[in-house]
């Protein structure tokens, strides 16, 4: 039988026993399938999208984005600023405490935001701009700056991951290269580590004592975080059809990701909607390895492009309904200010194999293997990578498409070997559509070589108008340094845009409430 023979009776076979086990309380209870295992809890060691969801479950920042990307007070009180901006002193609210009853103190925010500093690429350009960050008493913590910086706020609350969580003392001394294992949090919700089972379960549970913060806000991460279930289940359920199975039958509340087999069967159940996740589109890329032959080259690198296609990529992800993806997609989210078509012209326009192959002759192309690092449990990126080997075959490149797990292909992306000490040449993924608003917290923008994300470009130039973006002084500043950047990613093809796509997700029809953005579960409800 194959995938959508399974999936086209999934609704008729029994719901597997794993669920027949009752749970306390059902009505205070959501029941969620996350699009990925859980498998690391530490949201500042790793970028990873499930654990970002985790860390925003028990985790709280000192200011939160709002539906309009203004920064709003959560753990927070305000901040003030002196000396033209070079000194922030930054209050926090009296009633809050970490899940393990301590409360939550200024020394507690200083050593996490120098953690985080070290990891986020928004927090390593404040880390740079830093003179010193010192808890002035219990309450109030200060940044002086070696200038004033003016998206400091912003900095303080991003919702790109890694997020700027406020941990205790003792874990955020933690190097920030070693992974915390002990969670402890102040957000509204608590980790059950006793029921915790990594490819099965992860449960938590209200934190009865949080409070919600008083300041105005409203949407994604600001504003009051009320739990209005006492507990959530996450499920993590691999197979498409075993959950589309257990959404229509009630047994789990929200399917976070499911593919676009599976839309027209869920669409025809009335007890299940299905909705965007996020109004704004994730972006799919292919990467290559800079530091690894043939990609060394730029000429090999830009030879590929014409025979990219990312209405291929973008069906391949959601199907062919044309209002659930774009295509002449750059390098920053469509739809939002930075947005931009300068130096898209090698990907618009007729695709042509046989020009890629001229292309590829001229650079001097000498039958190098490729090899392609492609998951095959996670959706997009499984997608994406046939859609990219696809390509190379019809192209005539030594192709070594490499079948693994995510997990592994995680592992193995991080590899700078050669080939044959089990490098890799080329992977595909997708991000958020925050990760990709502005240079601030772009990963596969960065090209700064050994610090640059995996692929590890290397353009001094690039950096450099990154920097200028930080220090531009109004919007449509900002605007004329992203086209440029754009034009400088695109001709050194530090990556390949692969279009973008709206991620849609399936709950059944009595939740109500839903913050839009990345799965949330604060402010949502049963009706």
């Amino acid at each position: 039988m194959d995938r959508r023979t399974l999936l086209a009776g999934a609704a008729a076979v029994p719901f597997l026993p794993r669920f027949a086990v009752a749970q306390p309380a059902r009505a205070r209870t959501l029941r969620f399938v996350p699009h990925a295992n859980l498998a690391v809890l530490d949201p500042i060691w790793t970028t990873a999208y499930i654990t970002r969801n985790f860390g925003m479950m028990v985790h709280d920042c000192l200011f939160g984005i709002d539906a309009n990307f203004e920064p709003k007070p959560q753990l927070a009180e305000g901040i003030a600023f002196e000396d033209g901006g070079k000194v922030a002193t930054v209050t926090l609210r009296a009633d809050i405490r970490f899940h393990d009853n301590e409360p939550v103190l200024a020394k507690d925010a200083v050593a996490s935001l120098k953690r985080w500093q070290k990891r986020s690429p928004m927090g390593q350009y404040l880390d740079t701009l830093t003179e010193e960050l010192v808890a002035l008493d219990d309450r109030r913590l200060r940044y002086r700056l070696k200038r004033p910086f003016a998206m400091l706020t912003a900095a303080l609350g991003a919702i790109n991951a890694p997020l700027p969580f406020i941990m205790p003392e003792r874990l955020a001394s933690t190097d920030p290269f070693q992974q915390i294992r002990e969670v402890v949090g102040a957000g509204p919700y608590r980790f059950v580590a006793s029921e915790f089972n990594s490819g099965s379960m992860v449960v938590f549970e209200r934190n009865a004592s949080y409070q919600p913060t008083p300041a105005a806000g409203q949407g994604l991460l600001a504003g009051p975080k009320v739990a209005h279930f006492d507990r959530v289940e996450w499920h993590i359920i691999v197979d498409a059809a075993t959950a589309a199975a257990a959404v229509q039958a009630g047994e789990v509340d929200w399917v976070e990701n499911p593919p676009p087999e599976i839309f027209p069967l869920l669409r025809r159940n009335r007890q299940v909607k299905v909705e965007p996740l996020n109004p704004l589109p994730l972006s799919g890329i292919l990467r290559f390895n800079h530091l690894q032959p043939p990609f060394t080259d730029k000429r090999i690198r830009q030879a590929f492009l014409p025979a990219v296609d990312q209405r291929d990529a973008m069906i391949a992800v959601v199907g062919t309904d044309s209002d659930l993806f774009k295509t002449e997609v750059g390098v920053f989210t469509p739809g939002t200010p930075l947005a931009n078509d300068v130096g898209l012209e090698p990907l618009n326009g007729p695709r042509s194999v046989e020009r890629a192959r001229q292309l590829l002759r001229e650079a001097g192309y000498a039958n190098q293997p490729i090899r392609l690092l492609a998951p095959t449990d996670i959706a997009t990126p499984a997608a994406l990578s046939q859609v990219a080997g696809d390509m190379f075959r019809r192209i005539g490149v030594n192709l070594d498409m490499v079948m693994m797990d995510w997990g592994t292909a995680v592992q193995r992306r991080a590899s700078r070997e050669p080939l044959d000490k089990g490098g890799w040449s080329a992977l595909c993924t997708a991000f958020d559509a925050f990760d990709f608003l502005n240079p601030a917290a772009h990963f596969p923008l960065r090209a700064n070589g050994a610090g640059a994300w995996f692929g590890w470009p290397e353009v001094p130039r690039l950096e450099a108008l990154r920097d200028q973006w930080f220090e531009a002084p109004d919007l449509p500043a900002q605007q004329r340094i992203a086209r440029e950047i754009q034009q400088v990613a695109l001709d050194e093809v530090v990556y390949v845009p692969l279009g973008s796509y709206i991620q849609l997700t399936a709950l059944r029809r009595n939740i109500e409430d839903r913050v839009v953005g990345p799965p949330i579960f604060w402010n949502i409800k049963r009706g």
